[in-house]
Parts: C-alpha cells; structure tokens; sequence
C-alpha cells in the first residue's frame, strides 16, 4: 500500500528534511508540499490525500483549525502532526490526529506513526466488499396502521449540538466513517445515531441504493458514472461538492440493470 502525502510546513528547512526522511519509506509518495494551511486546503480539495504531514504553528489559520476544517469532508486524510511544540497534543487528538511527533524527527517514531497510517486506512479500504445484498434497500417498515406508530419522511440527524429533521428527499448519500454513519444533504453533513443497517429502512427502497458496504446513494442524486477499475465505478453527485461516492465491484453490475447501462 502506498499512501499519497502532502506536506505542510512554513518553513522550508523542515519541508526539505521531512521529504528526505520519508524518501526511505517506500509506502509513502510525496504528491505536495504547503507553506499555509489555506495553500494547504486548496490542494487536499483538488486530491485525494491519505495522509497530511501538518505543522501547528503556521501563517493564518495554524494547524489544529486546518485539521478541524478537514474533518468536515468526506475522506478526510489522516493528520500526523509533526511540531516544535509539545503542549498541542490533547488538542490534536480532539481534531483525530493519528500521531503526534516532536521536531527533531526520530525516524524510530516516524515509522511507528506512518504503520498507524497504514492500519487505519486499511481499516477504511475494509469497507469495500459487499457480499450479498439487494440491489435496491427494501422498504421495511410497516406502515402506520400495523404499528400504531406515525410514519414521517425524515431522518433526526445532529450538527453542532442541534438536533435537525432533514427530509429525505434531500439526502444525497449516507456513509460510514471511523464507526459513525453520517447523512450528507446539498451542503451540509450530519452527524447520527443510526447504522447504516438501520437508515437502510429508514430511507426506505425507490430512489436508494447500496452501493458499497459503507455507502447509501440517492440515485436521483447522481450527475455522472465514472468508470473507476476492475470493473468498479465512482459515482459523482449534484451536491454542492461534487462528492464521488464509490461502487463496488459486486453492486456494479446490479447498478448497471437499474439504470440499464
């Protein structure tokens, strides 16, 4: 596994030391190099980094606010903080920082860092198989009259300490990310309390489909079906983001019926 990196430092002596260190590692690719976290934002935006070598004391927006602000998409690349100071590190930890390492770089604890990498991005890539599952989520909820229950089209999802109804109709996807399942609408990403098993049956069959083990699509979401390898697609969506969401090889021929492509 080789892991797209990028790096961000102001300072050019330690931009240059750290390549050179992770030059040994032969599962790192340096793909970019930031001198700010706002250059930084642009380039994580553009690509798809797995992992961010960040310094905290940088021009402007300093590293633990680059490293909340990228929590917010969809695939976050995991943040190593690589610093002078050592009196951040709760504080990078409450932005899901993978490690924390104090400048002198000792390349023991470099190497410890980027295998912690390795291990969580192969915990998110162990998402990608579905076995068996339909095609189109099955409408399980009974209705009204069989449960005495009321039946809304809405799904209480949570943001920043609110609890919102969002509609189903807005749904754009569902998805899992380091054991949450969060729902994303236009512009917005909603934090809930649901499996994915159980928005499954809350969002209801028709418009939903399971693309992958760890994504719900509404297809009538979809803007365009971009071949991606081995068979597998990556479907780009009308929101705000143009966010890809990913099909699996065993979905992809019964994605491929529905839409009859």
């Amino acid at each position: 596994m080789t892991l797209k990196a990028l790096i961000v430092d102001d300072e050019y002596p330690a931009r240059q030391e750290l390549r050179f260190m992770l030059g040994r590692f032969n599962n790192i690719e340096i793909v970019g190099e930031a001198t700010s976290a706002t250059e930084a934002l642009v380039l994580i935006r553009a690509l798809d980094y797995q992992v961010l070598f960040l310094d905290i004391n940088l021009p402007g927006m300093n590293g633990l606010e680059l490293g909340a602000v990228i929590q917010e998409l969809p695939r976050p690349p995991f943040v190593i903080f690589v610093t002078a100071y050592d009196e951040h590190a709760l504080e990078a930890f409450d932005v899901n920082a993978v490690d924390y390492i104090l400048k002198p770089i000792d390349e023991k604890r470099l190497k410890r860092a980027i295998d912690r990498v390795i291990k969580a991005q192969q915990e998110r890539e162990a998402c990608t198989p579905l076995p068996v599952s339909p095609s189109i989520i099955p409408d399980t909820t009974k209705s009204p009259s069989d449960t005495g229950e009321i039946k809304i089209n809405r799904i209480p999802a949570e943001k920043q300490g609110k609890t919102i109804l969002v509609d189903i109709s807005d749904v754009f996807y569902a998805f899992t990310e380091s054991d949450y399942v969060y729902i994303k609408t236009f512009s917005d990403k909603f934090f809930t309390r649901f499996t994915l098993k159980d928005l499954e049956a809350r969002l209801g069959g028709g418009m939903f489909f399971r693309t992958h083990r760890c994504y719900i699509v509404n297809l009538q979401k979809v803007k365009e079906i971009v071949p991606f390898f081995n068979g597998t697609y990556n479907l780009v969506l009308e929101d705000k983001d143009r966010s890809e969401v990913p099909v699996s090889r065993a979905q992809a021929k019964k994605l491929r019926k529905i839409l009859g492509f």
